[in-house]
Formats: C-alpha cells, sequence, structure tokens
C-alpha cells in the first residue's frame, strides 16, 4: 500500500495437505507492502496489522504451477486473490523428501503485470503427503492451546492487543508445547515423521503471521489451516459446522486409515467440536487433549461436558509435562 509508488506482486502459498494421488493447495496473489515481521516498536506493528488487513489481492489472474518432474497445473485467482487447486495425480509421493513433503512452484502466468514481480516470478510452495511411516496425525488448535492469545480474556481485548500489537517474534508458546509436538511427529520410533495439521479459526491474512510464531519456537512443520478473513463475521446458519469441524473432518475422510489425535483448549468450543467428532468418527481418533485455561465457569462446563464421557481417551493437561506423561504411557511417543 504505498501512495507513491506500486507495490511489486508476490504469491504466498499455504501449507496444505494431499495424498499420492490428490494434490490440494491453496494460496493468494497479493501486492508485497513490505511487512517486517521483526518490527516491535507500537507504531511498525500497528502498520504491520494494518497491512495485513488492508491486502490488495490480485484478481482474476492466471498462476502455473510447476512439480518437481516439470508437470504443470493452471489455476486462476477469484475476486479476493485466492485461488484452490485440487486436481487428481498419480505417484504424488515418488515427489516427496524423507518428511513427506513435496516442493513445488508456482508463477504467474503472464509475466507481464505491469509492475515488477518479486522472486523473478518464482515462489516455492509445499504440500504435505503423510510418510507411510506415520502412526497418526495431529491436528490441533493454536491459539491459548500452543500460542498465549487471551481468547477468554475480557471482550477480547487480550487477543486484540497481542495480534495488533505484539510481534511474532514477541509471542510466546506455551511452555514445553514445542517439545511436546515434536514428540508426537517423531512418533514411539523417533522416525515416524507423523503429520501435524494446525487448526485456527486466525483469518488468512495471519499466516505468514503464525508460520513466523512457529518457525521461530521450533515447531514442527505442518499444514497450516486458517479461514478466509470474509467469512469471520458473516452469520452462519444454526445446521453448518464451524471452520475448524469442516477441516478437521476433511483430513479424517483424506486419511481413512489414519488416526488422529486431537489437541485444543478449555477455553472456547474446542471439546464440543472434537466430542462430536469423536462421536461420529468412533475408532478413529486416539486420543483428545485439552488445556486448562484459567476461568473457572469453564473449566466447570468442560468437566460436566466430559464426566461421563468415555468414547475416547479425554485429557485435561494442566502443562505440557502432564500430556508427554500420557502420551508416553499410552505409547504415543518414546
Amino acid at each position: 500500500m504505498s501512495f507513491f509508488k506500486k507495490d511489486p506482486l508476490q504469491i504466498i502459498v499455504y501449507q496444505s495437505y494431499g495424498t499420492n494421488s490428490h494434490f490440494y493447495i491453496r494460496g493468494r496473489a497479493l501486492q508485497d507492502e513490505n511487512i517486517n515481521l521483526e518490527r516491535r516498536n507500537i507504531f511498525s506493528l500497528f502498520i504491520n496489522s494494518w497491512k495485513r488487513f488492508e491486502s490488495d489481492e490480485v484478481k482474476n489472474t492466471s498462476l502455473t504451477i510447476t512439480l518437481p518432474n516439470n508437470y504443470k497445473i493452471e489455476t486462476i485467482t477469484n475476486n479476493e486473490g485466492y485461488f484452490i487447486v485440487e486436481k487428481n495425480i498419480d505417484n504424488l509421493s515418488k515427489l516427496t523428501n524423507t518428511e513427506g513433503w513435496l516442493n513445488f512452484e508456482i508463477s504467474y502466468t503472464n509475466s507481464n503485470q505491469g509492475r515488477k514481480i518479486n522472486n523473478k516470478n518464482r515462489f516455492s510452495g509445499e504440500l504435505l503427503i503423510p510418510s507411510k511411516k506415520a502412526e497418526f496425525g495431529v491436528a490441533s488448535d493454536i491459539d491459548d492451546t500452543i500460542l498465549h492469545t487471551g481468547v477468554i480474556s475480557k471482550l477480547k481485548w487480550r487477543l486484540l492487543i497481542n495480534t495488533f500489537f505484539v510481534s511474532p517474534t514477541k509471542r510466546k508458546a506455551l511452555v514445553g508445547a514445542s517439545h511436546f509436538y515434536n514428540l508426537l511427529h517423531l512418533g514411539k520410533t523417533g522416525k515416524n515423521a507423523n503429520p501435524i495439521f494446525y487448526v485456527s479459526h486466525s483469518p488468512w491474512n495471519l499466516y505468514n503471521y503464525l508460520d513466523h510464531f512457529l518457525k521461530n519456537n521450533n515447531f514442527p512443520k505442518g499444514a497450516i489451516l486458517l479461514r478466509s478473513a470474509s467469512n469471520i463475521f458473516q452469520k452462519k446458519p444454526l445446521q453448518e459446522k464451524p471452520q475448524k469441524q469442516k477441516e478437521i473432518i476433511n483430513i479424517l475422510k483424506t486419511y481413512p486409515n489414519l488416526p488422529i489425535i486431537l489437541i485444543g483448549d478449555a477455553g472456547e468450543h474446542d471439546a464440543d467440536i472434537y466430542i462430536e467428532i469423536a462421536k461420529n468418527y468412533p475408532n478413529r481418533i486416539k486420543a483428545i487433549y485439552l488445556r486448562s485455561v484459567l476461568h473457572s465457569k469453564k473449566m466447570k462446563r468442560i468437566e460436566l461436558l466430559i464426566k461421563n464421557y468415555t468414547n475416547t481417551e479425554f485429557i485435561i493437561v494442566h502443562s505440557s509435562k502432564e500430556a508427554i506423561l500420557h502420551a508416553k504411557k499410552h505409547n504415543f511417543i518414546a
């Protein structure tokens, strides 16, 4: 966003997931407004936040994806600059690394866009195809599950301050969380490469911010699954499921033979969502971990909710250490 020069163009590819025969990616074509995630002063952080949500999309534009074997796929961005590519392609696993990541390139099909294109019009993307060594997957919430956010604070004021006025380099992970997630990723053999799916109700505008936080705090690489900012304030039909629930159900359908561990917190509706998923997908949920919160009313509600629940291992944990001990006891990790 500049009144004096044209911002260059970029393409952001969100880390997604697929299978040996199913290529599925999401991303967005945008103007690069030079958001520096290392900035820490209040004014710069506010400007960064403004740029994130006042993003200038590149709409209705053709893009070309190139796989490592030079196979090419064409797509077009929508009116908000987003694109989704879903295509059946055989033997994708042959193109992945030992952790199950398929690296590819994406570019503007027409390099003559009337302005500079960053990276010489070559942008990288990654797709997670779980390794055959994987014994289970992990679908985890982000806010107040691994990242101190303040979702339960009155009027969400702490959430707003943390999101808009705190650099991702200064955001605090819950103590021991990254260690627990790395142990889950490694599994009981230390070489399982169990896939991680970070699922949040945060908007895609915060993708780079959250990706930076995860890397900065040494969390294992995983698919990052958010939602469109335009959907946040739309009134949904009562029967429509939350985006987080839809995403986890899609993971279960994508990998019908892969058990899933669900991790969330007691602050919002994770318990309700996870219990409903476990009931609808019997024998698919290996365990549910719910982090406690400092809110007696919310904790009482959760305790009553799970009082007679016996379908799945459901554990309220007060620390990562407690979760690790449980996971070791049940042979999830070494």
